[in-house]
């Protein structure tokens, strides 16, 4: 059982300030001394990492973890919940799009009402008030009443004009029974800027995103009841699960089952991978990461050490080698479009994960490294390691896929299936090499990326929670070499 108070972060509508509301919370509780769990509904990379700083007052880092029912499945969120709040005061969920929105076509699948049903937890709904007065009324009362597992427990209301607003709001929404826990005025927005894929991310800008926090926190702290929002997560009821735990699946099926031939499920084929720690050492394996290189679900890097590696991260922008010993290379998303100049310059380190790349060791790319290993980005030199060339584009790629692989790889073995998600503004040509790495086939069927040597690369993000048995095999052909 799971006790941890907890709050779901909501709006009806995508642009309501619940990135605000939610980051904003997540450091005025922290500032009060609670440690505070943060969490993000979908596949978003950004808002984590906004999260993470909001809640490092205590100088302790925690990282901001997704909560995707899409990608990981409804049966994981619990889990994934329990992990990434364990031992914590408070987790603070931050929902995505309206909170009746999820996968297109599918229902309530991957909402925010989904995932704080599945975790039980009372929903704050922050409310853009600057364009309604009494009608707000009739807006809570139908998304209170819409679904009625999803339990709405207060109200903050966004973009208050003055002193007479903020009454006639809060008489109208006397009559809803939803209590309001905060008021927030229009105010310039807080320095938090943004650009073609959203937010700027925060390992671009520490400092002004520091400030920033600090005045989120302020702002949250002088315009809602802490107190009250905190009495309404210490209102969650127990949640039965069973905390994810990184590597579980191998532990508990156990080395009996190497040489197993094809199954269905994670767990199974997982087991099916030998275990590379113990026998052989502990290969390295370097992480990209730095300005460039900034989408990364933490759970990855957890699974690559349960399986027997030591990953060390690197700044493709300034280090110009890879990690001393380096057996293998994972490269993130992230926006090297705006770095590619600074990319292309580092000719040393380009060399050097060509070389690795060509020697067979196992490198796996999403979307950012996908780019970063073609010939050319924007006309700019790459590591050249696949024979395609990016560039910019005024099309904004976005949505979940499900995906199946076409070979196999360093990463998956032929037949895997996969949910994944793109989010991309580039155009690679061509999209496919003559080993694709995956075969996408909702919602649409075409072949996409590349499987070459060691080499697997594509615009997919997938979360390896849902699949452990590709972190496992990853490392295992890591020590191979």
């Amino acid at each position: 059982m799971v006790n941890v108070p907890r709050l779901v972060v909501a709006a009806p509508a995508s642009g309501s300030g619940k990135t605000t509301v939610a980051t904003g919370l997540m450091a005025a509780f922290s500032e009060r001394g609670l440690t505070v769990s943060p969490h993000k509904v979908g596949p978003d990379y950004i808002d984590p990492g906004y999260h993470a700083l909001a809640v490092s007052g205590d100088g302790r880092a925690r990282p901001g973890r997704n909560l995707d029912a899409y990608m990981c499945g409804p049966g994981l969120i619990g889990p994934l919940f329990a992990h990434g709040a364990a031992g914590c005061d408070l987790a603070v969920v931050e929902g995505v799009m309206g909170l009746y929105d999820g996968a297109s076509g599918q229902g309530e699948l991957a909402s925010t009402a989904q995932v704080s049903k599945l975790l039980r937890a009372p929903v704050v709904l922050v409310v853009d008030a600057s364009s309604q007065s009494r009608s707000v009324a009739a807006l809570v009362h139908g998304f209170a009443s819409w679904d009625p597992e999803v339990r709405i427990g207060g109200v903050i209301l966004n973009k208050v004009a003055t002193d007479r607003h903020e009454r006639l709001l809060r008489d109208a929404l006397d009559e809803s029974g939803v209590p309001v826990m905060g008021v927030l005025r229009r105010t310039e927005q807080v320095g938090t800027p943004s650009r073609h894929l959203g937010l700027v991310p925060v390992a671009e800008r520490r400092a002004e995103a520091m400030a920033a926090m600090r005045e989120l926190a302020g702002r949250v702290r002088a315009g809602c009841d802490l107190t009250a929002l905190l009495a309404l997560a210490r209102s969650a009821p127990p949640l039965d699960t069973r905390a994810w735990e990184a590597g579980a699946e191998w532990r508990e099926a156990g080395d009996a089952a190497e040489g197993a031939g094809p199954v269905a499920s994670a767990a199974s084929v997982a087991s099916s991978v030998p275990v590379a720690s113990a026998r052989r050492g502990r290969p390295v394996i370097a992480m990209a990461g730095g300005s460039a290189f900034t989408f990364s679900y933490a759970e990855h890097t957890e699974l690559l050490t349960a399986a027997g590696a030591d990953v060390v991260p690197f700044d493709p922008l300034r280090d110009e080698q890879l990690p001393e010993g380096t057996r293998g290379l994972v490269i993130g998303g992230g926006f090297p479009e705006v770095y590619a100049p600074e990319l292309s310059a580092n000719e040393p380190l380009r060399k050097a994960v060509a070389e690795l790349a060509y020697s067979g060791a196992p490198v796996a790319a999403e979307c950012a490294g996908l780019l970063y290993l073609a010939r050319s980005l924007d006309g700019r030199p790459m590591c050249g390691v696949l024979d395609a060339d990016a560039r910019m584009s005024g099309r904004l790629t976005l949505g979940y896929r499900e995906a199946v692989a076409v070979g196999d790889s360093a990463l998956a073995r032929a037949g895997t299936r996969v949910r994944g998600h793109e989010f991309h503004r580039t155009v690679l040509e061509p999209g496919a090499g003559d080993a694709p790495a995956w075969g996408v086939v909702h919602p649409e069927r075409r072949v996409e990326g590349f499987v070459r040597q060691g080499v697997h690369a594509s615009y997919l993000h997938t979360h390896w929670a849902a699949a452990p048995e590709m972190a496992r095999r990853f490392v295992e052909r890591c020590s191979d070499g």
